[in-house]
């Protein structure tokens, strides 16, 4: 018998996104998996997005259409999508990307197949502003070590491309999380909490399309005090710290998430060679960071010893 839930939730938050709208939308209502719904919150959007959704909103009953009143900022609009999502799994969508007819559907598979799996992705393509193909894109990295420490480290110490945010995941474990912060990388500290809760997987086809385009928010707010104003409107002319914030939410991921006290210590070892390794912070910072983390170890440890 159905419950008329979907097994997938996805989320598309979209701020005057007309240019490339038609073609997300496009993508992800021509996969070969079809059991999802598709909610978009449009954050009070002032060119013809709200025009395109209510088009494609009339014609498929898979589409939500939610509108703010106002711009309540790139992280509240990602959240409210998730707030709204029904789903076992959940998936973020760009309306300025595009997935290939198989993402979803490879995806998923890899997660049902595999539980200690959270988030899986595939490879990537670059495209431009026409969709011209122009290579891979970044570098994309799988968090499947069997230790949490050895997946935590990887996600904080090596480059890697944080488009799997747009991985398809676990929606219960998502909201485990922090979800969508509102800092400048909050999306690394949001895949590396993941990385200690399960693993993230890449399917190896390149079924995932990431637009290289001037009005991109990597590239419009290059400036952070600007950049921390797109996460939140409330936020515009604060100070930023953000090595200072990753590291707090670090901290607090490896506090929160369910794990032995040998890999929680193990992790915070891990946060101790990364602290180490942001000399240009300055040696006062450094040494300032590295009592937070060892604060944070003996509190662990302590607690352990008292339960």
């Amino acid at each position: 018998m159905t419950t008329g839930i979907p097994r997938l939730s996805i989320g598309l938050p979209v701020f005057n996104g007309e240019n490339y709208l038609t073609a997300a939308l496009d993508s992800l209502l021509s996969q070969s998996f079809t059991d999802f719904e598709l909610i978009i919150c449009d954050n009070a959007s002032t060119d013809r997005t709200a025009e395109i959704c209510r088009v494609f909103n009339a014609s498929d009953q898979r589409i939500q259409y939610h509108r703010n009143e106002t711009n309540i900022g790139a992280a509240g609009n990602y959240n409210r999508t998730l707030t709204l999502a029904r789903g076992e799994y959940f998936k973020w969508a760009s309306h300025d990307d595009v997935c290939l007819p198989g993402f979803l559907e490879s995806c998923i598979a890899v997660l049902d197949s595999h539980p200690d799996v959270v988030l899986c992705h595939s490879r990537s393509l670059c495209i431009g502003i026409r969709g011209e193909v122009k290579g891979i894109y970044g570098e994309e990295l799988a968090f499947d070590d069997r230790r949490p420490a050895q997946r935590f480290w990887k996600a904080i110490s090596r480059p890697h491309a944080c488009i799997t945010v747009f991985g398809v995941m676990r929606r219960a474990t998502l909201l485990l999380t922090i979800r969508h912060g509102d800092w400048v990388g909050a999306d690394r500290n949001l895949l590396a909490e993941l990385s200690l809760i399960g693993k993230t997987e890449l399917v190896p086809e390149l079924l995932f399309q990431r637009r290289e385009h001037p009005e991109a928010s990597i590239h419009k707010y290059e400036d952070e005090s600007q950049r921390l104003a797109w996460f939140d409107p409330s936020l515009a002319g604060a100070v930023s710290f953000p090595t200072w914030r990753r590291l707090q939410e670090y901290l607090k991921a490896v506090a929160r998430v369910q794990m032995t006290l040998v890999d929680r210590i193990s992790c915070y070892g891990k946060l101790l060679r990364w602290v180490g390794a942001r000399h240009h912070t300055g040696p006062r910072n450094v040494s300032l960071m590295s009592t937070e983390v060892l604060r944070a170890m003996k509190h662990s440890t302590r607690s352990h010893g008292s339960s």
